[in-house]
């Protein structure tokens, strides 16, 4: 047996899931966790901070720095085709991974070692990133970085899951949630102060997810799943596992879909706010890299106290689908604003307004989301990964969606209107899911 981690909270009401046990499992079990410590929110905050400080940099400036640098005329159209092609190999990174991880045996439990592995993969990479000029070769590494973030982030977003019984799962998720914003704002900050020296960003990134990584491991002990029981590999079963009927599992597929129009309508903006600066309100690229880092700081207090309000409340009162319809309603007002006021105040405004919405939905998402997954959570790295899907794919083909927007529907206007229809159809696509008030 391993030795037990910190000491649990006494307090804990653990659920009849048979998946969290305070005990050490015994040998010829079925794979489970231990529950919550004090250690583990914190743990997630980090892990997901830094996680998303990465994402938020690498989309929202390097990348696209990096490739207005090659071809400026053309980054549009660029910058569409390198995140475009590693969607295409990305796609389901996360549930395949999510799905051997359910699977794992190791002393270090199911999701650590794809942690660990996933970590090194993008990390080590990031390393390399900024020393290309080549189109191509930035494509490769990019899809490859992907691949490996992919697969740290899908065993990441299980643990929730894993190891919080369901009436703590909001202030989890509200922690991710917190974590995704101050990454999100932190990333854009030091990427746009770091943006004239490209390889050293993308290396400071690249440590720092390696680093974090392998730090919650160490610190997040999970129970060893090395002598559990687990059935016989079966290759028509696991690639069938991929298959959630949503007939059988209609509330299931209700939350994919909205997570993905949710998605879509904010990254289909978010991901262009540096040509936005640029193309749309006029400023010089080098003062869009500061100026998108005083956006972001401007959405994140905002964000943060809609979170944690959202985050206690949605606990409290046993509720999440409320606070999505709020954040769609706020989001719409949010785009709406450079619509009225093309100018860098304009979108100041917007952020603001941005944050509370985002921030409401971050918080409660998340948790929704484990209350929908088939079985009650039992094959949790698999679906979890399947509705993480649901944010890659529109994460992923946002630039092309946007690129098509810009150039055949009447510029960056368009690229808002659009944003605003799709997270209006997400606060209608959850009305129909019954197991989640």
């Amino acid at each position: 047996m391993n030795p037990q981690p910190h000491a649990p909270d006494p307090s804990l009401e653990l659920t009849p899931t048979a998946r969290i046990n305070i005990a050490a499992p015994e040998p010829g079990t079925p794979p489970q966790s231990p529950p919550p410590t004090r250690a583990l929110l914190p743990g997630i905050l980090v892990a997901t901070l830094t996680l998303y400080a990465s994402y938020a940099a690498l989309l929202g400036v390097l990348l696209p720095s990096q490739i207005a640098l090659l071809d400026d005329e053309n980054k549009i159209s660029n910058f569409a085709i390198v995140t475009t092609i590693s969607f295409i190999f990305t796609l389901f990174a996360q549930p395949i991974v999510g799905a051997i991880s359910d699977r794992t045996r190791s002393k270090l439990g199911r999701r650590a070692p794809w942690m660990i592995f996933g970590a090194l993969i993008g990390g080590v990479l990031l390393l390399g990133l900024g020393s290309f000029t080549s189109l191509l070769w930035i494509t490769v590494l990019w899809v490859l970085i992907q691949i490996g973030l992919n697969a740290l982030q899908g065993p990441l977003s299980a643990i929730t899951s894993d190891r919080f019984p369901r009436n703590k799962r909001g202030t989890a998720s509200a922690m991710a949630g917190i974590g995704m914003q101050i990454g999100g704002t932190l990333g854009v900050l030091a990427a746009g102060a770091l943006a004239g020296h490209l390889g050293f960003a993308y290396s400071v990134f690249g440590i720092a997810i390696i680093l974090t990584t392998v730090l919650f491991v160490v610190v997040n002990r999970d129970w060893s799943s090395a002598k559990s029981e687990i059935p016989a590999w079966n290759w028509r079963d696991f690639l069938q596992g991929f298959w959630i009927n949503p007939r059988k599992n209609p509330d299931f597929a209700w939350a994919f879909t909205a997570r993905f129009l949710f998605i879509l309508g904010y990254f289909v903006v978010s991901t262009y706010q540096l040509y936005i600066i640029t193309d749309y309100i006029g400023m010089s690229l080098e003062e869009a890299q500061g100026a998108i880092g005083t956006i972001a700081l401007a959405s994140l207090l905002p964000t943060m106290a809609a979170i944690v309000l959202a985050g206690w409340w949605s606990d409290r009162i046993g509720r999440r689908k409320v606070f999505i319809y709020l954040a769609s309603a706020i989001m719409v007002i949010s785009l709406a604003i450079p619509l009225i006021s093309p100018t860098f105040e304009g979108l100041l405004i917007s952020a603001v307004i941005d944050g509370i919405g985002f921030g409401f939905y971050m918080a409660c998402d998340t948790a929704l989301m484990t209350e929908v997954l088939p079985g009650g959570g039992v094959a949790a790295g698999k679906d979890l990964g399947i509705l993480n899907v649901a944010t890659n794919i529109p994460q992923a083909l946002s630039p092309a969606i946007a690129g098509v927007i810009i150039a055949m529907a009447g510029g960056y206007p368009a690229l808002f209107i659009f944003g605003m229809v799709a997270v209006v159809l997400a606060a209608f696509v959850i009305i129909p899911i019954r197991s989640v008030k």
